[in-house]
This record gives C-alpha cells, structure tokens and sequence, in this order.
C-alpha cells in the first residue's frame, strides 16, 4: 500500500500526525510530511496509515493499493 498526499489541499490539521506520527509530520509551515511518499508504506504502519486517510478533514490524503 501507498499513501497519495495532496498537499495543497491540506490544511495542517495534523490529526495524520497524531493517528500515524511513524507515517506523517507537519513541517515548520503545518503542512504533512509523508516519511514514506513515493514508497510503500511499511507492514507494521499500514493499520496505522489508513486511520490517518480516514480522519484527514480535508481529504488531502488517499491510499493506493
């Protein structure tokens, strides 16, 4: 599984952050930093990352299988 962010749809909410914090920061302007963007997400992260796709406000994050 991978993680598409579109970044300019987000807003720097970071529920990603607290749902995933091994998967998704905010940077010094609360935008999302993927850790894993352009790879696939790691086994033990997957349940995690999917939380955060799920509770982004925004939609600004989308998994891809």
């Amino acid at each position: 599984m991978r993680i598409s962010v579109d970044h300019a749809r987000c807003e720097g909410h970071g529920l990603c952050a607290g749902q995933a914090p091994a998967v998704f920061d905010l940077d010094d302007d609360a935008r999302v930093v993927h850790q894993f963007e352009g790879r696939t997400v790691p086994p033990e992260h997957r349940a995690a990352a999917r939380a955060a796709v799920n509770v982004c406000p925004v939609a600004a994050l989308r998994e891809i299988t």
